[in-house]
């Protein structure tokens, strides 16, 4: 299928900005460059509030999203993209917003560390800190501690199958789902999607290179597991997900290899490929239909898991 016509035009307004790729300048300056982007915003939510969780000696700062209602609610622990190196809690509030009123459910949203600065494995364990943080304490933020879900896009998808898998290996916390929006899943360069897209389409081939070296402390992190879960040996036991790939995207590859894997395992996986789109379009309901259909069928599968939960409870 040819590109969208709505991801088109949104690669000719990142043209006209005129600004560099990552990989040619400092972390510190695409942070900045990013932050520059304009941004829609989200829907109105019933209440936000940002509070810190301890990682150790680390202050974890999170966002909380609450819904309209009386709760005890079900939780979305969100992990923002960024190849690692970039993003915080104001480049995520849009999706978390219509997260938590798409599917009804409190979305935390986590400001792990960042890499260089933090390499792995300090993003992935500030995620999962968060992650048991929420399972001990949910009757203080409202959540039911059976339907907690995971989930990202792009390097938070990463984080968010990295969180998963610990969980199942760490015995705990338990998770009901796992939402896997474009994840990065395997330091491998040589898939037909990185063939097909290595440029031209906002995530390129270099670009990936520059997150990854930035994100590993040698190559042979890219081995682990909880850096790249597609290197996993047993992926049973794991919680059901959705993973959602763009046609246009260097990442499809891994992110639906990723779901057949689980499939094999005996996992509930359910796999969409977005015809004609791009990175990140999953954070642009705003300009894109096929953004906002994708938003809407997280938040139906998310839905869908908690109310098995909830049923199984009954």
């Amino acid at each position: 299928m040819p590109l969208d016509p709505q991801a088109q035009e949104i690669l000719n307004q990142l043209d006209e900005l005129g600004l560099p790729p990552n990989h040619t300048i400092s972390p510190e300056e695409a942070r900045t460059n990013l932050l520059s982007k304009p941004r829609p915003k989200g829907p109105e939510v019933d209440k936000v509030e940002d509070r810190i969780i301890a990682n150790g000696d680390f202050q974890v700062p999170v966002r909380i999203y609450i819904p309209e209602g009386l709760g005890p609610f079900p939780v979305l622990n969100w992990f923002h993209g960024g190849g690692w190196v970039l993003g915080n809690l104001e480049t995520s509030d849009e999706i978390a917003r219509h997260l938590a009123v798409g599917t009804d459910c409190v979305v935390v949203s986590v400001d792990y560390r960042l890499a260089p600065e933090a390499k792995f494995p300090v993003p992935f364990e500030d995620c999962y800190a968060v992650t048991q943080w929420i399972a001990h304490n949910a009757a203080n933020i409202n959540v039911d501690p059976t339907r907690i879900a995971v989930g990202g896009d792009s390097a938070g998808g990463n984080l968010a199958a990295a969180v998963s898998l610990a969980a199942r290996d760490r015995g705990s916390p338990s998770i009901t789902f796992q939402l896997l929006v474009y994840p990065v899943m395997a330091m491998d360069f040589g898939t037909g999607s990185y063939k097909q897209n290595a440029d031209g389409y906002a995530l390129t081939l270099d670009d990936m290179k520059w997150y990854w070296n930035h994100y590993l402390n040698s190559d042979a992190d890219a081995s682990n597991p909880y850096a790249a879960p597609l290197a996993a040996k047993d992926l049973s036991r794991l919680p059901p997900a959705l993973v959602i790939t763009a046609e246009f995207d260097p990442l499809r590859d891994e992110g639906e290899a990723y779901a057949k894997k689980l499939q094999d395992a005996g996992v509930p996986a359910t796999a969409t490929r977005y015809d004609g789109m791009i990175h990140g379009f999953f954070g642009m309901s705003a300009v894109t239909d096929k953004g906002a259909r994708a938003i809407s069928q997280a938040s139906t599968a998310l839905r869908s898991a908690f109310d098995e939960v909830e049923k199984d409870v009954e």
